[in-house]
């Protein structure tokens, strides 16, 4: 390989090595329009939501998604939670993998 050619390859790759830039507060979509909201706006608006799913269509219509590279006690809470505070068995992740 040419040294020019590895000398490009690696000024692309610090280009793309670089962080993009992150979300600081929380969006809250309004008529088709995301606006910054406050947390305790977006979290009420997300509760109320999981509320109302729960309302009208009743436990097993939400699921939780566990990740396996958390610790075990993360993901015992989180089947914990999905069971005793939602009511559903809805509960996987990738451990099979």
């Amino acid at each position: 390989m040419a040294l020019a050619t590895l000398g490009d390859q690696m000024k692309r790759q610090k280009e793309h090595s670089q962080p993009l830039p992150r979300l600081e507060t929380p969006l809250i979509r309004e008529k088709g329009q995301l606006r910054p909201a406050s947390w305790d706006e977006a979290l009420n608006l997300a509760a109320s939501g999981l509320q109302k799913i729960l309302e009208t269509d009743g436990p097993e219509a939400l699921g939780l998604f566990s990740c396996s590279k958390s610790t075990n006690e993360m993901n015992y809470a989180a089947q914990k939670f999905m069971r005793a505070a939602v009511g559903s068995n809805n509960i996987d992740s990738c451990n099979r993998t």
